[in-house]
C-alpha cells in the first residue's frame, strides 16, 4: 500500500492476485486483501485514466468472484451483483473525488458522507456472513455493524466521542462476536487517525495512542498468545501508523489554512495600498485645484475690496461688497473640499444651518435682480441633515441657473417642504421678461444636481413647464440608498 499513490493500478492487480491466492489457501487474510483492493481501486479512480481504471476493476471483479465462489455451492445472481458492484463503487468514488477535491472545504459534508459510506461498507461486507454465529440476534448484530460504520461520518466533528464509541464496540465484539473483531480494529484505527488529524494537542494524541494500543491488544491477544517484544513492536507500529498519517494530514490542512490567511492578508494589504495611493493622488489634485482657483479668486476678492472702498455708496458698492463676500465664501468652501479629499471618512462641517443657506441664497439672488418667492416649511428642520444640506445646494444651483439663463427680473418661486419619504424641492421660474444675454456656463449644473440626488436615492426632473418657464423638482428621501 506504500506504492498505491504512485502505482495504483499495479497495486490493485497485485492485491487482486493476493485475494485469489489467499482464498485458495483458505486464509482469513482474504478479507483483508478484499478491503485493501477496494481502497487501491479508489486511489486508482482518483489518480489514473479511465482505461487503466477499467482494467483494474475487471481484474478485481474476477478476483472477488473467485473469493465468493465456494465448492459445491451455486453462484447466484446476488453473488454476481456483489462481485461486480463491490469493485466499481470505490473506483467511481475516486473519480468523483478527483473532480471535486478542489472544492472540499471545512463546512463541506462530502468527506463526512464518504467516511460514513466507507465505514458501513467495511463493517457490512466483512461481517455479514458471521452475524448469525454469535449469541445475539442477527438484527442486533447487523444494526451495530451499520451504526459502527455510520459513526465515522461524525468523526471529523466529534473525534473523541467516535473514538470512544469505536473502543466500546471493539470490546463488545471481542466478548460477543469474535469474528467481527478484525473489522472493529480497522474502524478503531480509522477513528484514531481522524482524532490525530483533528486534535492538535500532543498530550491528547499520546493518550489516544496508548488507548489504541490497549484496545488493539485486548482484541488480538488471546489466552494462548505468546507476547514477544517483536509482536509488541508490530502492534505499537500498527497503532502509530494511522496517528502519523492523521498528524501529517492535520499539519497539511493547517499549513493550507495559514497560506489562505496569508493570501487574504496580502490581498487586503494590496487593497489598502491602492486606496492609499488613490488618496495621495486625490490630495495632490485637490491641492493643485485649490492653488489655481484660490489664486484667481483671491485676486478677484482683493480687487473687489479695493474697488469697494474707492466707489461711492450705491448699487455698485453693494455689488462689489457681494462679490467680495462671495469670494471669501468660495475660498472657505475650497479649503473644506481640500480637507474632505484628504480624509474622505471625515464628515464636512457645515458653515451654516441648511435653512439659513436657503434664505441667504434667495436674498442673494433677489439682490442680483431675480424676483424670488421663498416658501420654506419650518417642518423641514426635522428632516435628516444630509437631506437638508442637499436641498440647500440644489436651491443654490437652481437659482444660479435661473439667473444665468432667464436673467434679472424673472420671477422665481422656491418651495422646500416635507414629503412622505423625505424632502421635496421645487424651483419654478416664469418667462424671461426680456431677451436674455446668457452668462457663461459649464453645462454641468444639472448633471451635478442629478448625481447628488442619485447618491441619496432620490430623483430629479428639469424641463419646460409648458407656460414659457422652467421647472426643476427634486425628491430627497430621508435615508440614502445602500
Amino acid at each position: 500500500m506504500g506504492f498505491v499513490r504512485r502505482r495504483p493500478v499495479p497495486v490493485t492487480i497485485y492485491l487482486a492476485g493476493l485475494l485469489i491466492v489467499t482464498d485458495q489457501l483458505g486464509s482469513f487474510t482474504s478479507n483483508t486483501a478484499q478491503i485493501l483492493a477496494c481502497v487501491a481501486l479508489g486511489v486508482a479512480g482518483y489518480r489514473s485514466g479511465w482505461r487503466s481504471v477499467a482494467l483494474a476493476v475487471g481484474v478485481t471483479v474476477v478476483a472477488t468472484a473467485v473469493n465468493m465462489a465456494d465448492p459445491g455451492i451455486a453462484f447466484t445472481t446476488n453473488s454476481w451483483v456483489y462481485s461486480v458492484f463491490l469493485p466499481i463503487f470505490p473506483a467511481l468514488l475516486g473519480a468523483y473525488l478527483r473532480g471535486s477535491a478542489g472544492r472540499l472545504e471545512e463546512r463541506d459534508v462530502t468527506p463526512d458522507a464518504l467516511l460514513a459510506a466507507g465505514g458501513v461498507a467495511i463493517t457490512v461486507l466483512s461481517t455479514w456472513t458471521s452475524w448469525h454465529t454469535g449469541t445475539q440476534p442477527v438484527w442486533v448484530v447487523g444494526l451495530l455493524a451499520v451504526v459502527g460504520g455510520l459513526s465515522l461520518g461524525i468523526a471529523r466533528r466529534l473525534p473523541g466521542v467516535v473514538f470512544l464509541a469505536q473502543g466500546v464496540l471493539l470490546v463488545s465484539a471481542d466478548t460477543y462476536l469474535n469474528e467481527a473483531v478484525n473489522t472493529c480494529v480497522i474502524l478503531t484505527l480509522v477513528s484514531i487517525g481522524v482524532f490525530a488529524m483533528r486534535v492538535s494537542s500532543w498530550a491528547w494524541t499520546i493518550v489516544a495512542y496508548l488507548t489504541g494500543c490497549l484496545l488493539t491488544a485486548v482484541a488480538v491477544v488471546g489466552p494462548d498468545t505468546v507476547v514477544t517484544p517483536f509482536r509488541t513492536g508490530i502492534l505499537m507500529t500498527l497503532v502509530a501508523t494511522p496517528i502519523a498519517i492523521g498528524r501529517y494530514l492535520g499539519m497539511r490542512q493547517a499549513a493550507a489554512a495559514a497560506e489562505r490567511r496569508r493570501a487574504e492578508e496580502a490581498a487586503r494589504a494590496a487593497v489598502t495600498q491602492v486606496r492609499a495611493d488613490q488618496l495621495a493622488e486625490r490630495e495632490r489634485i485637490a491641492r493643485e485645484v485649490h492653488d489655481i482657483v484660490a489664486h484667481h479668486v483671491g485676486a478677484m476678492v482683493l480687487r473687489a475690496g479695493a474697488a469697494r472702498y474707492a466707489a461711492p455708496d450705491g448699487p455698485v458698492a453693494d455689488a462689489l461688497a457681494d462679490i467680495r463676500e462671495t469670494g471669501h465664501q468660495v475660498l472657505q468652501d475650497l479649503r473644506e473640499l481640500l480637507d474632505l479629499l484628504r480624509d474622505p471618512e471625515r464628515r464636512p462641517e457645515l458653515l451654516a444651518d441648511p435653512s439659513d443657506v436657503v434664505r441667504e441664497s434667495a436674498e442673494r439672488m433677489a439682490a442680483a435682480g431675480l424676483l424670488v418667492d421663498l416658501d420654506l416649511d419650518p417642518a423641514t428642520d426635522q428632516a435628516p441633515l444630509i437631506a437638508r444640506a442637499s436641498a440647500a445646494r440644489i436651491v443654490q444651483e437652481g437659482l444660479t441657473n435661473v439667473l444665468k439663463h432667464a436673467g434679472p427680473g424673472t420671477r422665481v418661486r422656491v418651495t422646500v417642504a416635507p414629503a412622505e419619504d423625505g424632502l421635496s424641492v421645487e424651483i419654478r421660474n416664469g418667462r424671461p421678461p426680456t431677451a436674455v444675454e446668457r452668462l457663461p456656463s459649464s453645462g454641468r449644473g444639472l448633471a451635478g444636481m442629478r448625481e447628488r440626488v442619485r447618491t441619496l436615492g432620490g430623483s430629479l426632473t428639469a424641463g419646460p413647464d409648458g407656460e414659457g418657464g422652467w421647472l426643476l423638482a427634486a425628491s430627497l428621501p430621508s435615508r440614502s440608498a445602500a
